[in-house]
This record gives C-alpha cells, sequence and structure tokens, in this order.
C-alpha cells in the first residue's frame, strides 16, 4: 500500500492524454501507483477560484488540471526505466 512515507513522486502531467500510456506501462510491470488530480483553476479546495471574475483570460486551458503519478520508493528506478524505454512522457 502506497502511503505519503513511502512514495515517490514519478512523474506530473497536464495533458489527459498522457495518464493513460504512463499507466499501461505501470500496469503491464505490476508497478502499484497512485495518481493525484489537482485543478489549477482553483487554487485551494476552500476556494471558488477566479474563474467566475476574470474567465479564462490569460489562462492555457490545456493546463487547468494537473495528475501527479507517485510510485513505491523502491520501484522508481524500474519506473522511470520502463516510461524511458516506452517512450512515455516523463516530463
Amino acid at each position: 500500500m502506497l502511503t505519503v512515507f513511502n512514495r515517490k513522486e514519478l512523474v506530473s502531467v497536464f495533458d489527459l492524454e498522457k495518464l493513460p500510456k504512463i499507466r499501461e506501462v505501470l500496469e503491464a510491470a505490476s508497478i502499484e501507483y497512485t495518481v493525484k488530480t489537482v485543478s489549477r483553476v482553483s487554487p485551494s479546495p476552500a476556494a471558488d477560484g477566479h474563474r467566475g471574475t476574470m474567465g479564462t483570460v490569460g489562462e492555457n486551458l490545456n493546463q487547468n488540471m494537473e495528475y501527479t503519478i507517485y510510485v513505491a520508493k523502491q520501484d522508481y528506478e524500474e519506473a522511470l526505466a520502463l516510461l524511458k524505454r516506452d517512450g512515455a512522457p516523463v516530463g
């Protein structure tokens, strides 16, 4: 089981189309992972964000959501090598 104490950030992407490729590579190697999703539109869970007052002026709409993939610390090197080998996004 992955916890905050035994995991390491593998990669962080903003493109939802890249996420399935990463997950596919990790699942094929039976590497346990978790995905953290953060909305960059709302700065915190308690805030409404600024979309109501500012709209989308000046925002890159392709970067509204950030997907961070974590793996166990002991699996990090193997996972990173697999992603690089398979051409999955690593940065």
